[in-house]
């Protein structure tokens, strides 16, 4: 029978035997994970995640700093200051990496590409997914996961049931030509902004409206200044969790490991909760009153559809022919 002394020898052991051994270091390897949105998003808690997990896998080694709402750097500026070192880490919406010179990646941005979730996987879980980060490269950027938010929906301080209701609105986008076509194509005049700005430019009437998935909506507050939505789910914001490829090349492999580790976990912790999040903040808008929330009827969307459709031509150039053969393969269209 063990006594008290061996069994607290055995267990210090077997707890030795399951901790993962880090590299000592004089100070902690810093992370600043900087991010434009609210900390109660889907982004916003699974950048949290993967501080709490990182810094738990690699026993204090590794410390995550997380910059949401816009706290270091707006749209434009955050990409640059991670090639350059100033922070290490960033989760930009799909759409940012065309004005790096990776348009590829604007094909999330083709409205009605994709009918869901299932759709989305086939892409960002397959071949095309890990090719569209390889692009990154050379960049000095390195893909790590991609993370959900939702499906989009339209909104204006005027109804938005058919293409002709665009007609003239000031509408705000990311900095994305598809996105551009697509509201040229409706008919809208598309506004680029920086998501911290759209607040205040939607409450003064800079612009008319905008899209956004509700759990983007809900957490700035623009609900408040919208009186219309319309569940177009026309179009999917998702974001890529992206590191400074230099910095990461140059942990050591032990460190790396556990924060891929950590990485892998938050990933399937941000993406399961992102539709919940999302029905949440629309049942919230909806019970705020200040928005009427319009369905599309299914001769409405077809109208959509319809005059959505030429954007995925005109912008095949952009995009590339071979991959938009290939996307359209892998989802069966």
């Amino acid at each position: 029978m063990l006594n008290r002394r061996s069994f607290a020898r055995l267990a210090g052991a077997a707890a030795l035997a399951m901790s993962v051994a880090m590299p000592a270091f004089a100070e902690p390897v810093v992370i600043k994970f900087s991010h434009v949105v609210a900390p109660d998003t889907p982004k916003g808690k699974g950048a949290e995640k993967f501080k709490e997990l990182a810094e738990q896998y690699t026993n204090g080694a590794v410390k995550v700093e997380v910059y949401p709402n816009s706290q270091l750097y707006k749209d434009k500026e955050e990409m640059e200051a991670l090639q350059l070192g100033a922070v290490q880490m960033l989760a930009p919406s799909l759409a940012k990496f065309g004005p790096l010179g990776v348009q590829q990646f604007e094909l999330f941005d083709l409205p009605f590409l994709m009918s869901g979730y299932d759709d989305l996987r086939k892409i960002t879980d397959g071949d095309i997914g890990k090719d569209l980060f390889a692009l990154l490269e050379d960049k000095g950027i390195k893909g790590l996961a991609y993370w959900d938010n939702a499906f989009k929906i339209m909104s204006a301080n005027s109804p938005l049931h058919t293409p002709d209701d665009f007609l003239g609105l000031k509408m705000r986008i990311q900095s994305s030509k598809i996105l551009e076509a697509q509201m040229q194509a409706l008919g809208a005049v598309p506004q680029v902004m920086a998501f911290s700005e759209v607040y205040q430019a939607l409450q003064t009437g800079v612009v008319d409206g905008t899209e956004n998935p509700p759990s983007n909506m809900y957490t700035q507050k623009m609900h408040e200044v919208q009186k219309h939505a319309t569940m177009s789910n026309h179009g999917y914001l998702g974001y890529a969790v992206i590191v400074n490829k230099t910095f990461w090349d140059g942990l050591d492999p032990a460190v790396r490991e556990q924060l891929d580790k950590a990485m892998a976990e938050a990933t399937v912790y941000a993406n399961s909760i992102a539709k919940d999040e999302n029905d949440t903040a629309l049942a919230a808008m909806k019970a705020a009153g200040k928005t009427e929330f319009h369905e599309l009827t299914a001769e409405e969307r077809a109208e959509w559809a319809t005059a959505l459709q030429p954007v995925q031509d005109q912008m095949s150039g952009r995009i590339g022919a071979d991959l938009l053969t290939q996307v359209n393969a892998a989802l069966g269209n």
